[in-house]
């Protein structure tokens, strides 16, 4: 499939072709019923429920709509909107004629709205509860697994499966491996003949193996579902009268060589496939109530924009292979938002604002760019924004001032805070403080002692924080031939260097799905067992099996 179109992430309810949303006080219910007709390319029908890009980034956006503009939802119910069918998963057909690019881009954004499924269970008090009226199969049930409840009608024909493997000589994409043994804690020997069964397990084994929470008949589905909807809404601290933000459509203007928001911009030089992104810090303090000011509360603004342009040129610009990161502004407002976001935690609204933050973060950690962050005069990399440039690849800081052109500008500081330290943390589970100076105590100690100091580009390489601290007559000398560098090295090869180096420390279950799933079904898709002419992907529905390389290497 030659992408023909740019892919646009942004929607809205009263755009949706797939998804219906029906809030009835503290519970919402999330009902699938896929328009066959309306894939998001041509070429393929989305039968049987199945999806594509089109139908996750209307989940995507119901997923974060609930939080912020329904905060007295408790319990999402989500379930199937087709007899007998919840969802076939990923459409096979959209799979076999897209690029590789498409695909993979395709797995990992589904594999960020599921985490941010689980993200809303644990940290929004909106526990997301399967309602599995038929059967769920491949990504159908990677979807029910991603919830912290999985109910299964019981009527003899329904069930579970993953059947990736023995028919289409892939690996479920969206997390079911992992979720399987690491989340629902099925034996391993059980899990290895779940994911070679394709017509799965149904009812009573199902449930005995771990693979679903309850099956039960048809006529008792309903309330089944319910007593588990009225038990989460209990349990839930969310507010009950607080009023929520809308999400309003984003301020975006697209050039043909610059994308801009009201505190973000991108700036695409494409001779040298790169794209220059400048964070914008406040204009103003903090307002007293942050939830007033709704979407246009800085840190808010600031992170939709940042969400919308990841995802756009990881999908539309796949040639810009480096992201130069800057912040500008006043760091001490960016403080002053920093130390609310720490102060009001509490507050529903905030929270929300800070779990976005940190899911947008974790997004720009497992995108395949170089990220590389300057610090020079004028910098806000403070606070909250230290995160992005503690994200990056490497960290390049000024010392001084340019002496040619700005002489009287102040010498750029890097802060951090306690945010730094734990308030936004990565998929492995440590702050990115943590994850930089892994197996080094001493320099971790020594960094936390000056949180909230000033550091100069002296100190912060003494610290650590910063990859090389030059002065302005080797500065841009320097960095022009690292991008240079970094721009002739093997794209592949980048990435999965950077995806290593960038998550040291524990393994969990985002970093297995992102780097061990992920890497392998990457390995996988440009296989011929997979996707060459006589590949699985291709032979399926025809009848015949794939023809198989047989050697294991």
């Amino acid at each position: 499939m030659e992408r023909a179109l740019t892919v646009t992430f942004a929607t809205s309810p009263d755009r949706y072709r797939h998804w219906t949303l029906h809030v009835d006080g503290a519970v919402a219910t999330v009902t699938l019923r896929v328009d066959e007709h309306g894939g998001l390319v041509p070429g393929y029908e989305l039968k049987m429920n199945s999806y594509d890009l089109g139908v996750d980034i209307e989940l995507y956006d119901i997923v974060q709509r609930l939080r912020f503009e329904h905060p007295e939802v408790k319990a999402v119910v989500l379930t199937g909107g087709l007899e007998r069918m919840f969802c076939a998963g990923a459409n096979i057909r959209m799979l076999a004629q897209s690029t590789h690019a498409w695909k993979v881009n395709f797995c990992k954004f589904t594999n960020e709205t599921r985490n941010g499924i689980e993200d809303a269970t644990e940290h929004s008090g909106q526990t997301w509860i399967a309602a599995l009226n038929g059967t769920a199969a491949g990504g159908g049930y990677e979807l029910a697994l991603a919830c912290d409840q999985i109910v299964l009608v019981d009527d003899g024909s329904s069930a579970v499966s993953l059947p990736e493997v023995p028919l289409l000589g892939v690996l479920p994409g969206t997390g079911g491996l992992t979720r399987v043994v690491d989340k629902r804690h099925v034996r391993k020997d059980r899990a290895d003949l779940f994911a070679t069964k394709a017509e799965g397990f149904r009812g009573r084994t199902a449930v005995e193996w771990g693979l679903v929470d309850a099956a039960v008949p048809r006529h008792s589905f309903d309330d089944e579902v319910a007593r588990r909807a009225g038990e989460a809404v209990a349990a839930s601290t969310r507010p009950s009268d607080a009023k929520g933000v809308v999400l309003t459509p984003l301020e975006r203007k697209d050039e043909a060589d610059a994308i801009t928001y009201p505190y973000l911009s991108a700036r695409i030089d494409r001779a040298n496939r790169l794209v220059e992104i400048t964070v914008s810090g406040p204009a103003d303090a903090p307002p007293a109530d942050p939830a007033a000011q709704g979407a246009e509360y800085w840190p808010l603004a600031v992170t939709r924009a940042l969400d919308d342009l990841i995802l756009h040129l990881r999908t539309n610009e796949l040639e810009l292979g480096i992201w130069v990161l800057r912040a500008v502004g006043d760091p001490e407002r960016v403080l002053a938002y920093d130390a609310q976001l720490r102060e009001q935690a509490g507050d529903w609204f905030v929270n929300e604002v800070r779990h976005y933050y940190k899911r947008t973060l974790k997004r720009l950690d497992v995108t395949s760019r170089s990220l590389i962050a300057v610090i020079d005069p004028g910098t806000a990399f403070a606070g909250l924004l230290a995160e992005l440039a503690l994200a990056a690849d490497r960290q390049y800081m000024l010392e001084g001032v340019y002496e040619d052109r700005d002489a009287d500008a102040a010498p750029a500081t890097l802060l951090l805070t306690p945010s730094n330290d734990g308030d936004y943390p990565m998929g492995n589970g440590l702050s990115r403080l943590e994850s930089r100076f892994w197996g080094n105590d001493g320099d971790l100690a020594a960094v936390r002692a000056r949180l909230g100091e000033p550091l100069d580009a002296a100190a912060a390489q003494e610290l650590g924080l910063v990859t090389l601290a030059l002065d302005d007559i080797d500065f841009e000398e320097e960095l022009r031939i690292v991008l240079e560098e970094r721009a002739s090295l093997s794209p592949d090869a980048l990435t999965g260097m950077e995806a290593n180096h960038r998550f040291a420390g524990p393994e969990t279950l985002e970093t297995k799905i992102f780097g061990r799933l992920t890497a392998w079904q990457n390995w996988i898709f440009i296989r011929p067992n997979a996707s060459g002419p006589d590949g699985a992907l291709r032979r399926y529905g025809t009848g015949r099996k794939g023809d198989y390389d047989v050697e294991r290497v």
